[in-house]
């Protein structure tokens, strides 16, 4: 007996090319679905799988007396069984008997023959897929594995470029208690596997946004009077330079109409040297003594744009002077606008700084001016003091050239130095 699998398209398929090789004697013993398998199954289609068998025609054998199923109904992996049927009614001839006898039997001797052909081919390709499919597995591993690699880099670099910004930081002086603030920040940026470009803009917004928008001078049109600003802070800290730079700008540059007055009458040079500014300015300059003469000039230069006027610089310890600024200022009634700015010098020790802007707070309310930028290289007290007094900040001197050494509080070029650029 020849036994042969045929595979087609469909049953009908399949069964004609084993008609077609084995001839339309061939017996089909079964018909079997064959799925596809492997990674790849979804775009493959079902194919059918024929076993059919022929019977070797043996010329000294007569024509066997039982009737042969034409087809058996069984799955590859099973033993083969013929199910018994009734035999014809004729006289039975012994020698004919005995040899048709053998026929089923070698049919049942092959059948375990086949099971194992079947289950070995089987056994084979399932291996063959597994094999794939622990490849497929292994190498998304690997690219699992290198990925998680590639992020812990990323993270553990990250997370040094934090360290040496925290350092950079600390060098320019910024308050401990600040730097940590920042460092909380950045690192829940860098923990997520941030790159060094990310994390550096980060950190820029957030010291952009601390700074906050600066604060100058601004002159309302539409007021009655002039605007009245006080300048008040510590000996030597260069005011009375900055309160010309400041009415050299407003009177060249946006033409408006500033005149000066000097409270300072404890050192004659410092009304002398606001002479000389007005002077070359063509400005008009009032010394005043007293609360009620502040108030009366005011009054008489109604038809000005702005007033400035430079106090007398004094110890922040000493609670006397403190007392007459504070008089000072407050002389002026609620019919004019008045503003006032602390003058600090940006070289000044920050434990220092701190105690002037206790004291001066306990007298008026004041925005920032950062003087002396030109003789530190360190910022840090800028972003300190901005945070530790609340008031907002306004300009910034980088010497003593008037009209020119003296700017907008400059957010952008402070941060950068505040992180180690130019």
């Amino acid at each position: 007996m020849t036994i042969n699998k045929f595979q087609g398209k469909t049953e009908n398929e399949a069964i004609e090319k084993a008609k077609t090789e084995m001839g339309q004697d061939a017996v089909i013993m079964n018909v079997k679905v064959v799925k596809p398998k492997g990674v790849l199954r979804a775009f493959k289609t079902v194919t059918y799988e024929v076993t059919a068998a022929l019977e070797e025609k043996e010329d000294a054998q007569p024509q066997n007396v039982f009737k042969k199923p034409e087809s058996i109904n069984l799955t590859a992996d099973e033993q083969i069984k013929i199910p018994p049927v009734k035999a014809e009614v004729k006289k039975p001839d012994p020698p004919k008997a005995q040899g048709a006898e053998r026929a089923p039997e070698r049919q049942a001797q092959n059948a375990p023959a086949l099971s194992s052909a079947s289950g070995t081919l089987e056994e084979r390709l399932n291996s063959l897929q597994s094999l794939l499919e622990d490849r497929i597995s292994e190498e998304k591993r690997l690219q699992e594995q290198s990925l998680e690699d590639t992020e812990q880099s990323r993270n553990q670099e990250g997370f040094s470029f934090v360290k040496m910004l925290y350092q950079t930081l600390l060098d320019n002086e910024v308050d401990e208690k600040y730097a940590n603030q920042l460092l909380d920040e950045l690192e829940k940026v860098s923990s997520k596997g941030s790159s060094i470009d990310y994390i550096l803009s980060h950190i820029y917004q957030k010291l952009i946004l601390k700074f906050g928008q600066p604060k100058p001078i601004e002159l309302d049109n539409s007021a009655a009077g002039p605007k009245v600003v006080f300048f008040i802070g510590p000996t030597g800290v260069g005011k009375t330079t900055t309160v010309a730079k400041i009415a050299s700008r407003y009177k060249v540059d946006e033409g408006k109409k500033v005149a000066f007055l000097t409270a300072d009458t404890y050192r004659i040079a410092a009304a002398e040297q606001l002479r000389t500014y007005a002077g070359i300015l063509d400005m008009p300059l009032t010394i005043v003594y007293s609360p009620e003469e502040v108030k009366e000039t005011v009054d008489k230069l109604q038809d000005y744009d702005l007033i400035l006027v430079d106090t007398a610089g004094f110890s922040h310890r000493n609670e006397e002077q403190r007392e007459d600024v504070k008089k000072l200022i407050g002389a002026i009634t609620d019919d004019y606008q008045t503003e006032v700015f602390l003058v600090l010098s940006a070289t000044t020790k920050y434990r220092d700084l701190k105690e002037m802007c206790d004291v001066y707070k306990q007298a008026v309310d004041y925005k920032l001016i950062f003087t002396k930028l030109d003789e530190t290289s360190c910022y840090g007290n800028l972003l300190n003091i901005h945070l530790y007094s609340g008031a907002g900040l306004s300009y910034a001197t980088y010497g003593q050239n008037v009209p020119d050494d003296i700017e907008i509080f400059d957010t952008q070029k402070v941060v950068k130095k505040l992180l180690g650029g130019d």
